[in-house]
């Protein structure tokens, strides 16, 4: 066995070894898919209010509630700062949302790991998914049953010790199927560590480049460094995020104190392995449970994974036990392995055929009694709006006519002392609620003819009926039929 290597101290530092200058390279890459803008991995969970990892606005039909497990960027395509609905997420996650994507702070809605919350109509817990720093199951339960969204994970069997999956009905499980095939077998993260520290010792001159992405494997990097006592050196925005993290004091910006690096995955190719070793002896270790590419001999893979091996998620089914399984890959399929393991029990289906509203409040309907009604046209505006807990389908009206793409929705949550962006209209006074919470309740009393400007009629007539339907057809046709008799009346 090669001797192992002593880390220099921060106060007293060795000479400094070559640093490695990749970041000017290019950015081809030795592992297939890498570099390539990511897909959406979240979804709108049918028959419910609920979006997990989803931020098309335009695509998220009924979501009324907006859920993030983790903050891989598949995870949080089409999340920015101009996000303007409450958002919420684990405590950890909300300290990095802000940090990376200046998402403001007024709309983040940090929710305690392993405790029960009420939002709108749905409780939902929060579970640890041994993932990446943050991230977390979500157990939602309400009209529509109990459903349990693991978004990645990766199981272990601690988990079936968690007080809020004990002995707990599953109606639907929505399963990170990332490996869910037969012949992907992978080892525990603890053997692919051990792996991965008898690779370096077979290598006891070289440096050693770890290809990580933004966020995970750090656990991996903070064994590495306190198996070999050696400081891991990161970029300096990856320094600032490990700060962050409060992980242990490892890592360094300071290049020469350590001869472990750690590196966007993207980085390590044939070119940035050639460059490497002509100025010193150098492997790149790539841990992935994933399908990869090697470009060049000093590559190596090391099967570390974050995401459930195949015996892990079968595992895991046969110990839950749901009514059924949805993958979250939507382009594999899982439930077809584990339909032994599934419940007889009656499963809540999801109704996609009745919109509840949420009722009113006391103050709320009295404030709406006296108050002049709206007209119609407003009113039609106004339905396109998402408000409040609405159990629609995500199935429907899944893209909003143009007329109201311009449509602010009038939000209460915002405190104006948190919050400073410009954009953000929800503490701009009363006059720009435009009487939000009638336009947000199916169940208003109609509007009478003498509140109708002349000729609005016929300019609601020219609406699209999907339009004026998707807000009430019974209205509708009771308004035309009014203005039909008032026609013909002498």
């Amino acid at each position: 066995m090669a001797p192992r290597r002593s880390a220099p101290k921060r106060r007293s530092r060795a000479p400094p070894r070559p640093a490695c200058a990749c970041a000017a390279l290019p950015a081809k890459t030795g592992v297939r898919g890498a570099g390539s803008s990511p897909t959406m991995s979240g979804t709108v969970l049918a028959g419910t209010p609920i979006a997990v990892d989803f931020w098309s606005l335009r695509k998220a039909a009924g979501a009324r509630l907006f859920f993030l497990s983790h903050m891989h960027s598949d995870h949080t395509v089409g999340l920015s700062s101009t996000w303007c609905r409450p958002l919420y997420c684990s405590p950890l996650t909300a300290r990095l949302l802000h940090h990376r994507l200046q998402v403001p702070k007024c709309w983040i809605r940090p929710l305690e790991v392993g405790q029960s919350h009420v939002v709108g109509e749905v409780t939902v817990t929060l579970i640890d998914s041994n993932h990446c720093p943050g991230s977390v199951m979500f157990l939602f339960e309400g009209t529509f049953g109990t459903i349990l969204y693991t978004g990645d994970f990766r199981y272990t069997s601690a988990m079936q010790g968690e007080p809020a999956l004990r002995g707990r009905h599953i109606d639907r499980l929505y399963l990170d199927n990332t490996h869910c095939h037969p012949q992907r077998a992978l080892p525990s993260r603890a053997l692919a560590t051990r792996q991965a520290a008898r690779l370096i010792r077979a290598h006891p001159q070289h440096h050693v480049v770890i290809g990580v992405y933004t966020l995970g494997k750090e656990t991996l990097l903070v064994e590495l460094a306190l198996e070999f006592s050696t400081w891991v050196v990161v970029s300096p925005w990856r320094l600032e995020q490990m700060r962050l993290l409060e992980l242990p004091d490892v890592f360094t910006a300071e290049e020469g104190t350590g001869w472990i690096r750690a590196v966007d995955v993207t980085e390590i190719c044939r070119d940035t392995l050639v460059t490497w070793n002509a100025r010193h002896p150098t492997i790149a270790i790539i841990p992935t449970g994933r399908p990869v590419k090697v470009t060049h001999p000093k590559i190596h893979l090391v099967p570390y994974s974050d995401h459930s091996s195949f015996e892990e998620l079968r595992e895991f089914v046969k110990w839950l036990k749901p009514c059924s399984i949805i993958p979250i890959v939507k382009d594999d399929m899982c439930q077809v392995y584990f339909q032994e393991y599934l419940s007889s029990a009656p499963q809540v289906l999801p109704d996609f055929t009745v919109s509840k509203p949420v009722q009113e409040s006391g103050p709320q309907q009295s404030r709406r009694r006296g108050q002049k009604p709206t007209s119609l046209w407003k009113r039609a505006l106004g339905s396109s709006v998402p408000r409040g807990v609405v159990y629609d389908s995500p199935e429907k009206n899944t893209e909003k006519p143009e007329v109201f793409t311009d449509v602010k929705v009038p939000q209460h949550y915002c405190e104006p002392a948190l919050c400073s962006k410009e954009r953000c209209t929800s503490h701009r006074g009363e006059k720009e609620e435009l009487s939000g919470k009638q336009l947000g309740t199916a169940g208003a009393a109609p509007v009478s003819s003498e509140h109708l400007a002349p000729g609005l009629a016929e300019q609601y007539l020219l609406t699209p009926l999907h339009v004026l339907k998707q807000f009430s057809s019974q209205k509708f046709d009771q308004l035309v039929e009014d203005f039909l008799q008032k026609k013909d009346t002498p």
